[in-house]
């Protein structure tokens, strides 16, 4: 039996450790056969009556926790339960385990009792990688088929380059696939889903959604103040901010809202003071920059407003900055990049000292493979951009000289890009938002 585990573990580490010791995006081929789409868990979901956010305590497959301590380490021997791995103690051959892909649980579940009862439900497995401290980053892919319009979230593990599926999100059968306001607060691994319009009639929604991936489930919280379509959202300081959209007449809107996910409460705060639909905005130092973008053709300068929660007010958008936002946003180590759709698709960065932007060096997004719509999003520093039928380019952005101009420091940045190929399953799929969990 002790030789079995260890050549168990052995063929794990030559299967599996390279991809995890690289800790390098490298170009992956990714094929129906080769990668199949794995359920992230089993589908739970809780619908609160009055959309009521509901109190639910820590539990797992096994209970409740007792303790900051994951359950089975605090089990006594004398209770008879075989060692999770025989010849390793129970915390480190647990810290082994907790590192398997999740694709390969239904196969590790068949080991014995405790693998099974470790690896049996997600909401078990990533309960006890948050308790060890173990934690890895996920691409949360919000779209719809561009025929039958049906709404589905795919998950891609960015750490093993393995898709997943969650449950469904309840509420939203009469929902069209647009509109939808999309936020991740990525270090407590929740997802908020809020907004989009009535398939049929085209008016706005102001229902709210939470996705927690410790517990694999949907929560249905309060509603938002404000039914809104097409707005502004981001995350500061953990609070959830909302602004603009479309309204239930299809006017533009120029309220706004805060969430605190800590008790799920709306609250309003200052009006923009113009009213604005949103093409794009980003949270960055600690503020909320939203823009309306260029529309055709082209003979107004789009608008663009910023709101600081600490002094709960609104201030124009600088000109350099507004009419050089062309494109979909993220922010990388404290800076601001956009894929420009009006320059061949090529990133740059924004210079908040000059108000200008800057041409990042390298190739521009590749168009051959990563077609339009787009969705972005960033971890570390690397930038995911989702395709039609989910095809996934990453661009590693690189740090490069930094130099000093009246008392200026002027940093220079390079992108190269790198593909994933994605199942054939998901080519009719269209992508409306990516978003970064960490579990």
């Amino acid at each position: 039996m002790l030789l079995f585990f260890w050549w168990l573990i052995g063929a794990y580490k030559k299967s599996f450790g390279g991809e995890i010791e690289k800790g390098i995006m490298q170009h992956v081929r990714i094929s129906s056969y080769q990668s199949p789409v794995h359920k992230l868990g089993d589908s739970q979901m809780t619908l609160s009556p009055k959309f009521r956010l509901t109190a639910t305590p820590a539990t797992s497959s096994s209970g409740l926790f007792s303790s900051s301590l994951p359950l089975e380490i605090e089990m006594e021997p004398s209770l008879g339960l075989q060692p999770f791995i025989p010849g390793l103690p129970d915390d480190l051959a647990l810290n082994c385990l907790l590192r398997l892909p999740v694709s390969t649980h239904q196969k590790f579940r068949v080991v014995c009792r405790r693998w099974h009862d470790l690896l049996r439900t997600k909401d078990r497995f990533f309960t006890e990688r948050k308790l060890v401290g173990i934690c890895s980053a996920w691409m949360f892919v919000f779209a719809f088929n561009r025929f039958t319009r049906k709404i589905q979230w795919h998950v891609l593990d960015l750490t093993h380059f393995s898709w997943h599926t969650i449950p469904i999100m309840p509420g939203c059968k009469h929902a069209g696939p647009n509109g939808f306001g999309c936020i991740a607060i990525p270090q407590d691994g929740i997802l908020i889903v809020c907004g989009s319009m009535m398939s049929d009639l085209g008016c706005p929604l102001h229902v709210v959604l939470k996705y927690e991936m410790q517990k694999n489930r949907w929560t249905v919280m309060r509603q938002m103040l404000v039914p809104r379509s097409f707005f502004a959202s981001g995350v500061i300081d953990g609070k959830v901010y909302v602004a603009g959209g479309y309204s239930t007449d299809q006017f533009e809107l120029n309220s706004a809202e805060v969430l605190n996910p800590a008790d799920g409460k709306w609250q309003q705060i200052t009006s923009m003071g113009m009213n604005m639909a949103m093409y794009d905005s980003a949270a960055l130092d600690e503020r909320l920059f939203v823009t309306e973008g260029w529309a055709w053709p082209f003979l107004f300068s789009p608008r663009g407003q910023v709101y600081d929660p600490k002094t709960n007010a609104w201030e124009s958008m600088t000109v350099g900055m507004r009419e050089g936002w062309t494109g979909l946003s993220v922010v990388l180590d404290g800076h601001l990049f956009v894929i420009s759709e009006h320059e061949d698709m090529r990133v740059k960065v924004y210079d908040m000292k000059t108000d200008s932007w800057d041409i990042v060096e390298g190739s521009p997004l590749p168009k051959r493979m990563i077609s339009k719509p787009l969705s972005v999003s960033s971890y570390g520093s690397r930038l995911f951009v989702v395709g039609q039928g989910l095809h996934v380019a990453v661009g590693h952005i690189e740090k490069k000289s930094c130099c000093v101009l009246d008392d200026r420091k002027n940093w220079s940045f390079s992108i190269q890009w790198q593909q994933i190929e994605t199942p054939s399953e998901f080519s009719d799929l269209t992508p409306s938002s990516s978003q970064i969990l960490f579990a």
